[in-house]
């Protein structure tokens, strides 16, 4: 599952390659679950934190720190967590680069997937307002294609630009119908980067 994604572009050039207007605030080139990513919604570039807060409880039924969900299993969309999003409020996930934890335990390091020749691309998402965060996305994942199946076994929904009107303004059925592994050529690159940073 995808915990790690980069985007290298500045807002004003995601809105020229996206033909989108920009209304957004700066964020990091790495993102990370819990803060904030860029997001295309509602015809606009936004800024949204990346994950659904899911409230805990602790012990004693005290509630705890809300936890970002920030991957939705295809497989689970039908569910009542993610139902609603997936039906009525999909966006686009813009990035240059998602990362995927390779190696032993305590020794993971980064492995960096992309597509080659392309300055950004973008995968499918979904986002909803929340009392905890304001507006958060969540990223759509779908089983790994062959290219990438030793790397993880699940991959985001990787979007052509010719699938994103279909994406975010068609049916929860044409939406469906894209929730599948990239058939596309992916460069994979592994690092040497952790994939914790101390």
């Amino acid at each position: 599952m995808c915990n790690l994604y980069r985007m290298t572009r500045t807002v004003d050039e995601m809105a020229s390659l996206f033909d989108v207007q920009a209304r957004a605030g700066n964020v990091g080139q790495e993102v990370y679950p819990g803060y904030p990513g860029y997001v295309i919604a509602e015809g606009r570039m936004q800024t949204m934190a990346w994950g659904f807060p899911l409230t805990l409880k602790g012990k004693n039924g005290q509630a705890l720190k809300p936890k970002p969900v920030n991957n939705a299993r295809c497989d689970k969309l039908r569910s009542p967590f993610w139902r609603s999003s997936f039906e009525d409020r999909r966006c686009l996930i813009p990035m240059t680069a998602f990362a995927e934890a390779q190696g032993p335990k305590g020794g993971k390091t980064r492995t960096w997937l992309s597509l080659p020749d392309v300055p950004a691309f973008a995968c499918g998402g979904i986002w909803r307002g929340s009392d905890e965060w304001g507006p958060v996305f969540s990223m759509v994942m779908t089983d790994a294609s062959e290219a990438t199946s030793h790397v993880h076994d699940r991959m985001p929904v990787i979007l052509d630009a010719a699938m994103y009107s279909q994406w975010l303004e068609g049916s929860p059925k044409d939406a469906w119908e894209l929730c599948r592994p990239y058939a596309g050529k992916i460069a994979i690159e592994p690092s040497e980067e952790p994939w914790v940073r101390r």
